[in-house]
């Protein structure tokens, strides 16, 4: 995973998600995302590129899943994923970014959302 130093904003209410951003983008990365991490601290985050899946294998904490099409609209939100679960595949979607669990309730994030902030998906 390599660090891209973006915040990721709402732009329908300006909430910050993200003030480290963490890129998965080769075959490598992708595959490791997040597992084997102790922890996922508030204000970090992990765009993967590309994905329309993910998975919590391997790992210790609940995470917030955001699919995004390849504008950075948000196609879907979903929230609380447990170690061991498995997240929808989502038609359309190029990108997932992840946050700690609880992130988009707290952000108000929707499907329909645009984010700012993000590298070229």
């Amino acid at each position: 995973m390599t660090g891209t130093g973006a915040t990721v904003t709402v732009a329908r209410t300006g909430a910050v998600l993200v003030e480290r951003l963490g890129l998965a983008n080769s075959f490598w990365t992708r595959f490791k995302g997040l597992m084997g991490r102790k922890t996922f601290p508030a204000g970090d985050g992990l765009l993967i590129v590309p994905c329309n899946s993910v998975h919590c294998f391997f790992m210790k904490f609940a995470i917030d899943v955001v699919y995004l099409s390849r504008d950075g609209e948000v196609l879907r939100v979903a929230s609380e994923l447990r170690p061991g679960a498995i997240g929808p595949l989502v038609k359309g979607a190029r990108a997932v970014l992840e946050l700690p669990g609880g992130t988009t309730a707290t952000a108000g994030v929707l499907p329909g959302d645009r984010l700012e902030g993000l590298p070229p998906l």
